[in-house]
């Protein structure tokens, strides 16, 4: 069997310690003993931002995501983001960019230096907040996969962004017809009925870990504001 290589590590603040480790080929990113994230698990990440600029009807969106983990949502909204469109990434844990230019830079590509997106360290709350209150504009997208799901809290305070509160929040932050998108490794239906109870049109969709429709399901909530 492989041994698993640490590489580095990085404390999220009000947070557990991340750690960057190595197994053969893949890289994965722990959160204390626990997988938070893998090489080898990447593709319903990637499927929050596709799924999310499939369904969005602006010409040139202005998309956010909060969290860069190892850039699988960043680069695959690159990928698909329509002419003219903009990504903004926040990311609370300066260390993670470093991985992203050092041992993950294959991985990373050209995604920093790609002039329609820029990553920005701060707490994507703060972000939410500046287009609420009309310091920045509105987004026609919000991606988030800061968290495990509303119960899998990776960073203390983060509770708040699930709340009913949080969510008005988030909604505010989009144009109409704008897109809320909620990445989980778990479905939630309490949570469903939050995003509901908020005036949102909500979808929700079960996407395998891996695209050969192996490992677990995890769940994206697709939630709408239509007005």
């Amino acid at each position: 069997m492989l041994p698993r290589e640490e590489i580095a590590t990085a404390q999220i603040p009000g947070g557990d310690m991340l750690t960057l480790v190595s197994h053969g080929r893949d890289f994965i990113i722990m959160l204390g003993r626990n997988e938070l994230m893998g090489t080898r698990m990447q593709f319903s990440e990637e499927q929050l931002a596709r799924l999310t600029l499939e369904r969005l009807e602006t010409p040139a969106p202005r998309v956010l995501i909060g969290g860069y983990g190892m850039g699988f949502t960043y680069r695959a909204a690159l990928e698909k983001l329509p002419e003219g469109g903009s990504v903004t990434v926040a990311e609370v844990v300066p260390e993670i960019l470093d991985w992203a230019r050092g041992p993950l830079a294959h991985l990373t590509g050209a995604t920093l230096e790609d002039k329609r997106g820029q990553v920005i360290l701060a707490d994507v709350a703060a972000l939410v907040d500046d287009a609420v209150d009309g310091t920045t504009p509105r987004y026609d997208a919000i991606l988030m996969d800061v968290d495990n799901g509303p119960d899998g809290i990776v960073r203390e305070g983060n509770e708040r962004l699930y709340t009913r509160t949080g969510i008005a929040r988030m909604r505010d932050a989009l144009n109409p017809g704008g897109l809320l998108a909620i990445w989980s490794a778990a479905d939630d239906h309490k949570f469903t009925r939050r995003l509901k109870d908020a005036g949102l049109d909500v979808q929700v969709e079960a996407v395998r870990a891996r695209p050969n429709n192996k490992g677990p399901r995890h769940t994206i909530w697709f939630a709408r504001r239509t007005r």
